[in-house]
């Protein structure tokens, strides 16, 4: 057997269907052609399709394959809709994604109730919606399946100033380790993939010059993530074979910033 025999059955995924909920955003795009590039069809779930199509293009000229569908992460109907459209479509799902959040940088005492309950709600129960939909599915059909969700090393980690989006992540985090545990005699497989800090539109948001540099010095990296430093651990969790044994753990990626007192 030559090395790539090796690595595509080890990681290969033709014949997959991928939905990445927060597809059209970078670091999930970045996955997604990644799960498409190892042959998955990839479904970029979002609102904006002019961003999807863009994302789309990447992975169309990289000889990857896969459309836009639109949902909302908040609305327990659009994703039994996206369910329906994705089954209508390609047949089948084999992994899903879930990686759609907002994140906001207000001070904890002025954090209003409405501000803290929208956050939860994208960030924590919209992920607990679509585990329930696209799980309630992978147990009706005995589909073999891996679920990854985004948690965030803010989750991990007592960061200030995203005090609401921390709470949702680390929630997020014990979630994915109840549902492994509930859903592994099923073959289902459900981890969380933890970033670092890396170029997102969530941390464009939140991070000043001199949280940046705090940051940094406390990266042994000494540098910020790129989107494709997120591929390996993305395939080795949605590979049935290589990832067949992984399941309720977390998998950090982030230059070494988890292992540093802060």
């Amino acid at each position: 057997m030559d090395n790539s025999t090796f690595l595509n059955e080890m990681f290969g995924l033709k014949g997959k269907t991928a939905v990445v909920i927060g597809g059209t955003g970078e670091l999930c795009s970045t996955m997604a052609l990644g799960l498409a590039r190892a042959g998955a069809q990839v479904v970029l779930v979002g609102r904006n399709e002019a961003k999807a199509n863009e994302r789309l293009a990447v992975i169309e000229a990289e000889g990857g394959s896969g459309y836009f569908a639109q949902a909302d992460a908040g609305d327990r109907n659009s994703l039994n809709d996206l369910l329906n459209s994705v089954i209508e479509q390609s047949g089948r799902v084999d992994i899903l994604i879930n990686g759609a959040g907002i994140n906001s940088p207000t001070p904890f005492v002025e954090i209003t109730d409405e501000e803290a309950l929208n956050i939860l709600d994208i960030n924590l129960v919209g992920i607990m919606r679509a585990c329930q939909v696209f799980g309630n599915y992978f147990i009706s059909r005995d589909v073999p399946a891996s679920i990854i969700n985004l948690g965030s090393i803010s989750g991990l980690n007592p960061l200030s100033r995203v005090f609401t989006y921390s709470a949702s992540k680390a929630a997020v985090h014990n979630l994915t380790k109840n549902l492994a545990r509930e859903w592994a005699d099923r073959d289902i497989r459900v981890n969380t993939l933890v970033p670092g800090f890396f170029p997102a539109e969530q941390n464009r948001k939140v991070l000043d010059e001199s949280r940046i540099a705090e940051i940094l010095r406390h990266t042994p990296s000494s540098r910020f993530g790129s989107p494709e430093e997120l591929i390996g651990a993305t395939l080795l969790l949605a590979s049935n074979r290589a990832g067949s044994f992984i399941t309720g753990t977390e998998i950090v990626v982030d230059g070494g910033f988890n292992s540093m007192t802060i």
